[in-house]
């Protein structure tokens, strides 16, 4: 996540509707399928700027290129609030090389669509998008939404021990075997964070740290750490990651908190204005938003017509905060309490990129 907060204005610039998608935006996307690939084939390429690692989309890349040959698909993976730089740097600039960004920074595309800087387009199934994640204006689409949970491994941690409480991580049994991603660095984390202290205080702080947690940047670090023996137990796990670790039958597991809330936060999309190849952006967005590849990528998908992950309950089911966007809607509010958590971790340590 990036280290800024989300702008004051993101409610009205994008903002939740119950009456679903503008119409301009339905308009948007009336090309079909057929014709987008048309076009798509003289450009030959599209050029992605995803955040996290790149393996998922390498493997969602192919596919896309088994249905539509012809078409390359070019992939930067990363941290979000280092790839929302780039972007900045090519829209002052004045030349784009980026078609479509997916990106964990919400605050990101607030601004972009402030300043003119995204195309309207809203892909094929558009109108199945949950209604408290639709961008009225028809820029933006959630990707993804993806839950924050415990996880632990389970070569490490008795079944009686698993945590279902931010203060069973307190414990000392745990000692020396949690990992989070750090608060200050990854916006999503300091929401987890935020929860814990607001339920807990801020005295919660000083025993987790005298628990002598690891703090790491991203949460794929996080959770391959789990996953491979190296700690035992996190309350900062992405249902997404996790996910894929089971999938790969790794010994990790997710746990849930018993009575208190787990946070979500949301992965968005977008094609910028003056893109290089906006056709082939254009059929690779659709493509990932279907329904039949969101029900192949592990997550929650912001279609209400996809099941949730195998093993996992509808997002309805389980206790959530939801006020992730108004979280980040206060700059000065979430600079504050960067600093604050980062007096507790120390500063980030940048070890590089992800993959």
């Amino acid at each position: 996540m990036s280290g800024n907060g989300m702008r004051l204005s993101a409610l009205a610039a994008f903002g939740v509707t119950a009456l679903g998608v503008a119409g301009s935006g339905v308009a948007a996307h009336a090309q079909s399928m057929d014709q987008l690939y048309r076009e798509a084939k003289a450009e030959k390429e599209v050029v992605l700027y995803s955040g996290g690692p790149v393996a998922p989309y390498e493997a969602r890349a192919k596919r896309f290129k088994a249905r539509y040959p012809g078409i390359e698909v070019k992939i930067s993976g990363g941290f979000s609030n280092v790839l929302d730089s780039r972007i900045n740097r090519q829209i002052k600039a004045g030349k784009m090389e980026v078609d479509l960004a997916i990106l964990q920074t919400v605050h990101d595309y607030v601004d972009w669509a402030a300043q003119g800087r995204l195309m309207k387009f809203q892909p094929e199934g558009a109108d199945k998008i949950d209604a408290r994640f639709r961008d009225p204006d028809g820029m933006t689409t959630v990707a993804s939404v993806i839950l924050l949970s415990y996880a632990y491994n389970t070569n490490l941690v008795k079944p009686a021990d698993v945590p279902k409480s931010a203060l069973d991580f307190l414990k000392p049994e745990f000692k020396g075997k949690m990992i989070t991603a750090y608060p200050s660095d990854d916006d999503a984390t300091m929401f987890v964070f935020y929860d814990i202290v607001k339920t807990h205080g801020w005295d919660y702080m000083t025993k987790y740290m005298a628990n002598k947690p690891t703090f790491i940047q991203g949460h794929l670090s996080v959770l391959r750490a789990i996953a491979d023996g190296k700690k035992a137990v996190t309350f900062d796990s992405t249902s997404s990651t996790t996910g894929r670790l089971k999938k790969a039958r790794k010994p990790i597991e997710f746990a849930f908190p018993a009575t208190e809330k787990m946070p979500v936060f949301f992965v968005t999309g977008a094609i910028f204005k003056g893109a290089p190849h906006p056709n082939a952006a254009k059929l690779f967005f659709s493509f990932l938003m279907s329904k039949d590849e969101q029900s192949k990528v592990g997550t929650f998908s912001a279609r209400t017509d996809v099941p949730p992950p195998p093993g996992l309950k509808p997002l309805a089911d389980y206790n959530i905060d939801a006020g992730y966007k108004a979280f980040v809607s206060d700059p000065a509010a979430t600079e504050a309490m960067r600093k604050r958590f980062e007096s507790y971790t120390g500063p980030v340590r940048n070890k590089g990129g992800v993959r």
